[in-house]
């Protein structure tokens, strides 16, 4: 579970990134994040997973704290990035049991997870590489899966599908929907609304750092009398329609 509540962050002391948000991610749900560029959903993320400091309100991941006690925190959740492009001079094995080394997670455990991890995305035959020889899709998928290597029960996901071939692609919402069922957690944002309107059970529209909805895709249909497209209903409440 996630929990936001009044959180707020400026930048340079003028730009209101975050406005006074407040979100709750419950257990067993995959919930979208969504919003245009510059709405403040980077940011969001950064400050759930305590990559920078909200300037005011709390955010607590199972209960936890993330400025509080952020090492417990971040032993809740892991984190896909945006950008892949990281510990390029690693193999991507080197960089699985360095993921695995930060969560104290033993031998026996990585090892099974590794090799099911590497089956499932069909990496056996990259992880001795260095991970500057991969291609794109492959960066993302060994960040994926040093995300995974120590079982987070919350799954933090920042344009998770951007760069990965369909098969990937489908692989990965399959495991999200897998996580979500055995009760735990999955907040992603996506700039892809097909995805969202396909998996998520809940999205949240942000805009100018302020949410302009929070609930199921029924209830946003609702509101907008019946639209059935999530793309309509969304460039609706963004101001972003021709």
């Amino acid at each position: 579970m996630i929990e936001l509540r009044n959180v707020n962050k400026t930048y340079n002391g003028k730009v209101k990134a975050v406005d006074n948000l407040n979100l709750k991610i419950e257990k067993g749900e995959i919930f979208g994040f969504l919003g245009p560029n510059g709405a403040g959903k980077t940011t969001t993320i950064k400050m759930i997973t305590g990559i920078i400091n909200t300037d005011s309100g709390s955010i607590t991941i199972n209960d936890v704290d993330i400025e509080k006690n952020p090492i417990e925190a971040k032993r809740q959740f892991g984190f896909v990035p945006d950008d892949p492009n990281i510990f390029l001079r690693l193999k991507g094995i080197e960089y699985l049991n360095f993921m695995a080394d930060i969560y104290n997670v033993s031998s026996a455990d990585r090892k099974e997870r590794i090799d099911s991890l590497s089956k499932r995305f069909e990496m056996e035959n990259a992880i001795g590489d260095p991970i500057q020889s991969y291609s794109h899709g492959m960066r993302q998928k060994i960040v994926i899966m040093g995300v995974l290597v120590h079982n987070p029960n919350v799954w933090i996901l920042d344009e998770p599908l951007t760069g990965l071939d369909p098969k990937s692609s489908f692989l990965l919402k399959e495991m999200m929907r897998e996580h979500t069922q055995s009760g735990k957690t999955v907040f992603f944002s996506t700039h892809v609304l097909e995805v969202a309107e396909k998996i998520c059970d809940r999205v949240a529209v942000i805009n100018n750092g302020r949410i302009l909805f929070c609930g199921t895709l029924e209830e946003m249909k609702n509101h907008f009398k019946g639209e059935s497209s999530l793309e309509k209903m969304f460039l609706e409440m963004t101001g972003n329609e021709d």
